[in-house]
């Protein structure tokens, strides 16, 4: 039975063009775990890398030097194949909600040409003052980098610029 609301996309039903950014991730060998397919953890790092160099090369985000900080307060991920050494995959990266000092991300995980994911997830930053760990307000240049990935929710209400 589908529970979706009417004009939502599932995350398996999720494509390539779906995502406005992409990089490219070489497995390695430590990748792979007792069972010969990249562990779950390694989703998470994939999802951390993609982002933090999106930040870091499109949104002016200095993780040394930056007054305000994204601490990830929630993380997702659903899988639908498996992957494993060696393999050569695309994350794609967009934004689904961005809001006054939080953005959610959502990272597809493809292999190398393919259209369907093999997996998607992602999490919620909250920016945060780098030394007092207080709520602030996303930064002009930061918010600008993102509304570059921003894709309108389907369902409608709840994503925001």
């Amino acid at each position: 039975m589908n529970s979706k609301p009417s004009g939502q996309v599932s995350l398996k039903e999720r494509r390539r063009n779906d995502y406005r950014h992409f990089l490219s991730y070489r497995t390695r060998w430590s990748d792979n775990d007792q069972y010969s397919h990249i562990n779950n953890s390694v989703y998470y790092h994939l999802f951390d890398s993609i982002v933090n160099a999106y930040l870091i090369s499109h949104c002016e985000i200095s993780p040394q030097t930056s007054s305000s900080i994204g601490l990830v307060v929630s993380s997702h991920c659903q899988f639908f194949s498996p992957l494993s050494f060696p393999e050569v995959l695309d994350l794609g990266l967009r934004v689904n909600h961005l809001g006054k000092s939080s953005v959610t991300y959502e990272v597809g995980i493809f292999r190398e040409g393919s259209t369907e994911p093999a997996a998607v997830g992602g999490y919620t930053h909250v920016f945060v003052d780098a030394v007092s760990r207080k709520t602030s307000q996303i930064g002009e240049q930061t918010r600008e980098g993102l509304q570059r990935l921003f894709v309108p929710s389907e369902s409608g209400p709840g994503s925001k610029l």
